[in-house]
């Protein structure tokens, strides 16, 4: 299997620069070197700076590269270093040298891990997802490399949407312009980089900052990372929601930001975290506005419990005003954000996956879908809840994962007409996928915290220096690590390998239409223009031979034209007017690849009747064919 990925090689190097070096140039900017936790702040500065740098190119016409990125990761690095040098004094101690070196050491194995989960779940660089979503991501990036344009206010043109999260696509067709990448390899290179690079480095970020530099600390967050299928995993199986993963993935950096601009040393450093928690803000957003929603929800829980317990301590007058009026303020604007933000009535009518005690079981476990347990990390999360339950005053940094819980308990365990459930979840569709991907990305903290109570509990009992606490500790780690395996990954991955199957019962793209579709350079010419039924994947032409398709997504606008072709193109022969279209249209070739959708269901294959299951004649020139799918050319129109 290694050597068929060779072809990613190059892409995925793209996609890991593009994702290390501007938020690495940010950090030594504005913090220096000597903060660890800072170092894994960087994909998610990055993937900032590629969001925010791609509509700012288009804005004013550049062209999208490595060029308009450079000079946002400068303009940012220059107020960075500018608050640094003239405000911030204090000079921050180093961790041990023993720390660093085993964080980074166990981030290096995380990655590797994850890398090898992936390339599992995806079988070949060139595999696509077989989804419903898959078809307009795939033609956007396309779209995004053909016009050189990453844009939020630029791709959503495949879909017919005004603004579109853009951070995976600016990813994605960088790679792809750089290292000349077919769009699936693009595609899949990136996803790894992101599910290997950007997802265990943010949790690193947020592990370190809430329970400080130290090894057990970096050891197990990086090891953590690798062990729930929810994430990154299920996002690359379900929709696909390919936005949606690019945003949690750098979630726990968000979650990291907010809690450090809770501990400021000073008025500067206070400023410093607000900038920072800005851009990241900003990347989240633009990557994926429930993402946003999710953060914003799972901080100001923190931050109203940090307010409440700051009052209850100080007991005076003047710091319960400010701070109710702060919390006041933080409730207010989320009711705007919710308000705002509400999906429609058709896209949110998700159902409940089982009963409310099985959902609170799946979220304490992080097993959703009925996800196998490891047993690992069932242990390890109760083990932190308990240690929670012991420090209660410790335990700020466990909010987030009991709102992310609630929430999944709710989406997933009640029932559609729940009040509650439509008034907190409907910005996710009330979507149990979405919610359920946010699990690990709030509760891995937890987990982390009950490794550092056992070993806190450990080193008492083993003297320091020993060989048996050495061998202890490597036993641990080893430990830790097989989580990786385990059966909740196991199982997701066994999933998720379905999605990306290509075979003759592939839902979207059977072996042989994919076949038909590789062979199009050969039989069209470059200014060919196809019409097809775009639920049984011929709109795919466009992402996979670069030859334009009447009809980019299904559920794009169609003219009068486009949908008299598609009930009536089998009549052309019969019928004067399907030539009238066919000439306003300029359509040359027809895909037919007959009746099966990507969801299998009647109607799909009903509403465009008359563009599938045509037959030759005078006005269609059959010229290809293999198996069941079919290219004619439009002839005498």
């Amino acid at each position: 299997m290694i050597e068929s990925w060779s072809a990613a090689i190059a892409p995925f190097a793209v996609a890991t620069l593009a994702l290390v070096l501007p938020g690495t140039v940010i950090i030594v900017a504005g913090w220096g070197v000597r903060r660890l936790a800072l170092w894994f702040f960087a994909p998610a500065l990055s993937l900032a700076v590629l969001a925010v740098a791609s509509v700012l190119a288009g804005a004013v016409g550049l062209s999208w590269g490595p060029i308009p990125i450079a000079i946002v990761t400068v303009l940012i690095a220059a107020i960075a270093a500018a608050i640094r040098l003239l405000w911030v004094k204090e000079s921050p101690t180093a961790p041990p040298l023993r720390v660093t070196l085993t964080t980074a050491a166990a981030f290096i194995v995380a990655s590797a891990a994850i890398i090898i989960q992936l390339m599992t779940v995806f079988g070949r660089p060139e595999n696509i997802s077989q989804t419903f979503d898959a078809i307009v991501h795939l033609n956007t990036i396309r779209y995004t490399m053909d016009t050189a344009n990453a844009s939020a206010f630029h791709i959503g043109a495949t879909s017919d949407i005004a603004f579109y999260p853009n951070a995976w696509h600016a990813l994605v067709s960088l790679s792809g312009l750089i290292s000349g990448a077919s769009v699936p390899v693009a595609v899949n290179a990136a996803n790894i980089a992101l599910g290997a690079v950007a997802w265990p480095a943010s949790v690193v970020a947020l592990s370190l900052t809430t329970l400080g530099s130290r090894m057990a600390v970096g050891i197990a967050a990086a090891a953590l990372s690798t062990g729930f299928g929810a994430f990154p995993i299920l996002l690359f199986d379900f929709g696909v929601l390919y936005p949606n993963a690019t945003a949690y993935a750098v979630l726990p950096a968000g979650l990291a930001a907010v809690w450090m601009l809770l501990r400021p040393v000073g008025w500067a450093d206070a400023l410093r975290s607000t900038c920072l928690l800005l851009v990241l803000l900003a990347g989240i957003g633009l990557a994926h506005p429930n993402a946003f929603l999710a953060l914003y929800a799972m901080g100001a829980a923190v931050v109203l419990v940090f307010l409440l317990t700051r009052a209850i301590e100080r007991s005076s007058r003047s710091v319960w005003i400010t701070h109710s009026s702060a919390a006041a303020l933080i409730l207010l604007v989320g009711a705007g954000l919710w308000r705002f933000s509400r999906t429609g009535w058709d896209m949110s009518r998700w159902g409940a996956w089982q009963s409310t005690a099985q959902a609170f079981g799946e979220a304490v476990l992080i097993s959703p879908r009925s996800y196998p347990v490891t047993l690992v990390t069932a242990f390890l999360l109760i083990a932190g809840l308990v240690a929670i339950a012991r420090r209660p005053r410790q335990g700020l940094f466990a909010l987030p994962f009991a709102v992310a819980a609630f929430m999944f308990v709710l989406v997933s365990g009640t029932p559609v007409e729940f009040l509650l459930r439509e008034m907190v979840t409907n910005p996710w569709y009330n979507d149990s996928f979405r919610l359920a991907a946010l699990l690990p990305v709030a509760g891995i903290p937890v987990a982390v915290f009950g490794v550092v109570f056992l070993a806190d509990g450990s080193a008492r009992m083993l003297r320091p220096g020993t060989q048996l606490r050495a061998a202890a500790t490597v036993a641990a780690a080893a430990l830790l690590f097989s989580v990786a395996a385990g059966p909740n990954v196991s199982g997701a991955i066994a999933q998720a390998q379905v999605a990306y199957r290509l075979d003759a019962s592939a839902a979207l793209l059977t072996a042989d239409e994919a076949a038909l579709i590789d062979r199009l350079g050969d039989e069209t010419p470059p200014d060919a223009f196809i019409a097809g039924s775009p639920w049984t994947g011929t709109s795919l032409a466009y992402a996979l031979a670069g030859r334009d398709v009447v009809e980019l997504h299904v559920f794009g606008s169609r003219n009068e034209d486009e949908i008299y072709l598609d009930e009536h193109l089998r009549n052309i022969d019969s019928d004067p007017r399907v030539c009238d279209a066919v000439r306003r249209l300029g359509v040359s070739h027809v895909l037919d690849f007959g009746t099966q959708n990507v969801f299998n269901r009647d109607d799909a294959a009903t509403e465009r009747a008359g563009i599938q299951n045509v037959d030759s004649g005078e006005h269609l020139k059959l010229i290809d064919s293999q198996g069941d799918a079919r290219l004619f050319q439009v002839v005498g129109c």
